[in-house]
């Protein structure tokens, strides 16, 4: 009996210890987060050489890890650009290649209406049986979360963020509501959270007779209780804290600083201690007015970097932070409207800033965004890269560090460049086409970049810079190199389909219109 008790016991002992064993460091799954800002430039942080906004956060999370200086979105507008991100498609095989607010429905542009009417808020969904990065990685055994702004899918179809690889949704499903940073609502997986906010639809200007020089004549735009991307922030660290047991994948797609311009007032109050009084924007060009536009848009960025600096505590609070791939980048590049000063902050960096060079575009100005990549212990901090890559990279990027299955995508994984190693594919060339602001096709390869704009209004010329010695791509030399254009020409029929929905098409192309489209 004394005998059997001694076995009983060593074998318990021996299920308590196999019991214990824990995944050593490397087996570990590594948490990804990607943090996508919305419209902000190529030059709007300081390790990119801005001046005049002060972003220490997001600077020191550069100097902690990576930065690209040759990092392209998918497209020079919101909704595309999160389509390639999120499916490794470029844009000539994309489903979505233009902004789409499936018009067809109804009044989608009236905002209070569709506050109140989901079957009128949100995008031209994305299909049912695409696969996502989000599709991805829950498939790695990772748990997916989105806040911030989708743009992929009305709401009640099958294009929302829980049917399309993400446990966990909340934000604004809907650009158009995204153009009000204080909103009636926004959603939390599929039920709308109302906010304590009052309904004022966006695009309205000072009331009649208002003192334009009157703070208070703005009270109704910036003076309410619920500003969106502070609610975002507690639902991402919430995301955080409630997956720290296992590994997650978030993105972070936060509304700003797209327009209107909304911030709350000490962070406005931090630039006009520096700068004094400037001229208003009484809303002549777009989105909301404001009494301090340039202080409270460097605000919005400042804000934003704030809430990076809360993000990074929060992972070292968790112990988390040395198992964690931080992403930061932006969708395209900065605005040109709506009180925007983009020439002002040099915004675009290097690259040209004036109206048809930015945001809406194909030249750099519109396209290259800045990416900081930071992962402790992997990436060299400090380190810098010329490396070409784009949205697209980033799906097979993802499934090489969780070790999932991918589809096959268009995209090159950059993790031998994060990781500093020599096995870097790089390819021959990239390809983009957008077929909004009259359609547009870019092509860079190596240091050449060939662009073809109004295709829509007959004109299939190419324009061909030298990125290398052009940056700014002041000096057509498409006369005098016939072989690189006959390349880049190629290239484009090469890669582009025809878009599966009409909006999308060009028929200067090649492309045929459906006889009927939803």
């Amino acid at each position: 009996m004394k005998y059997n008790r001694y076995i009983l016991s060593f074998f318990l002992c021996l299920t308590l210890l196999s019991g214990c064993e824990q995944p050593t460091k490397e087996e570990i799954k590594p948490n990804i987060i990607y943090i996508m800002a919305d419209d902000l430039g190529y030059g709007e942080l300081g390790i990119y050489g801005q001046t005049k906004i002060l972003t220490p956060h997001i600077d020191a999370l550069a100097k902690s890890g990576m930065m690209f200086t040759q990092h392209y979105s998918g497209a020079p507008v919101c909704a595309p650009a999160r389509y390639m991100l999120m499916t490794g498609k470029h844009p000539g095989n994309a489903h979505i290649r233009g902004n789409d607010e499936w018009a067809s429905r109804g009044e989608v542009w009236n905002y209070e209406k569709a506050v109140n009417d989901p079957n009128l808020e949100g995008q031209r969904p994305i299909p049912d049986g695409t696969v996502t990065v989000g599709n991805v990685l829950q498939n790695a055994g990772y748990k997916t979360g989105i806040v911030g702004k989708w743009g992929l899918g009305a709401p009640l179809t099958e294009g929302i963020p829980n049917n399309r690889g993400f446990d966990f949704f909340f934000g604004y499903n809907c650009q158009r509501q995204a153009h009000q940073l204080y909103p009636r609502h926004l959603w939390k997986n599929k039920e709308k959270v109302w906010t304590n906010n009052e309904l004022v639809a966006p695009r309205q200007k000072l009331a009649e007779g208002a003192d334009p020089m009157d703070p208070a004549s703005y009270d109704k735009f910036n003076k309410q209780p619920d500003y969106a991307p502070a609610m975002m922030q507690t639902e991402a660290l919430n995301f955080i804290e409630e997956n720290k047991d296992q590994p997650f994948f978030l993105y972070y797609a936060t509304p700003i600083p797209h327009l209107p311009i909304q911030v709350p007032q000490e962070y406005t109050d931090r630039y006009l201690e520096l700068w004094g009084d400037e001229e208003p924007y009484i809303g002549n060009r777009g989105y909301f007015p404001h009494r301090y536009p340039k202080a409270a848009y460097a605000g919005m960025i400042t804000y934003l970097d704030d809430q990076v600096g809360e993000l990074v505590a929060k992972l070292k609070e968790l112990g988390l932070y040395e198992n964690t791939l931080i992403i930061f980048t932006s969708d395209n590049g900065p605005t040109y409207t709506g009180g925007v000063d983009a020439p002002w902050f040099n915004s675009a960096g290097p690259f040209e800033t004036a109206y048809g060079r930015t945001k809406g575009f194909t030249y750099e100005g519109g396209i290259r965004v800045p990416m900081i990549a930071a992962w402790p212990g992997k990436i060299n901090p400090g380190s810098k890269t010329d490396h070409i890559s784009v949205f697209w990279d980033f799906m097979a990027t993802a499934g090489e560090i969780a070790s999932a299955e991918v589809p096959q995508t268009d995209g090159v994984s950059y993790l031998p460049t994060l990781l500093g190693t020599n096995d870097q594919q790089d390819r021959e060339y990239l390809y983009w086409e957008f077929p909004e602001y009259q359609g547009q096709q870019a092509v860079r390869m190596g240091d050449w970049k060939g662009i073809r704009k109004e295709i829509k209004k007959g004109n299939m010329k190419l324009e061909l810079y030298n990125l290398k010695d052009d940056p700014a791509e002041q000096n057509d030399i498409a006369a005098v190199h016939p072989d690189i254009i006959k390349k880049m020409e190629d290239i484009m029929v090469k890669e582009h389909t025809s878009a599966t929905i009409d909006r999308f098409k060009m028929t200067q192309l090649g492309d045929v219109m459906s006889e009927k489209e939803n």
